[in-house]
């Protein structure tokens, strides 16, 4: 699977109604333990059974605040939200980020 960019709600309203489940990544520029997470998330994307996107929170930081709000998920970055019909069934965080947990998630739906 690709890794898409998304950048403004739209886009994510667009996923939501379109995708039943979908992997969103919420990445720093500058933060080294985000671009960790993301050669993690990279990684898993060889592998992954549904759509992976990416937001990256310097550009996006608006969206990335009503996403935090919306689902009643704290924000953090480098954080990854597994969504399941219009809802964050899983998330996690920092250096817990790893390939197979990815896929361990995934995998359940």
């Amino acid at each position: 699977m690709t890794i898409k960019v998304i950048e403004n709600e739209m886009q994510f309203e667009d996923i939501k109604n379109d995708t039943k489940a979908f992997m969103l990544l919420k990445h720093s520029l500058t933060c080294p333990i985000s671009a960790a997470a993301e050669a993690e998330y990279r990684s898993f994307q060889e592998e992954a059974n549904l759509p992976l996107y990416i937001l990256h929170v310097q550009e996006a930081r608006e969206l990335s605040n009503t996403i935090a709000d919306t689902f009643k998920v704290k924000h953090e970055s480098p954080q990854v939200l597994l969504f399941n019909n219009d809802q964050v069934v899983w998330h996690e965080s920092h250096q817990r980020i790893k390939q197979d947990i990815l896929a361990s998630h995934a995998e359940k739906l």
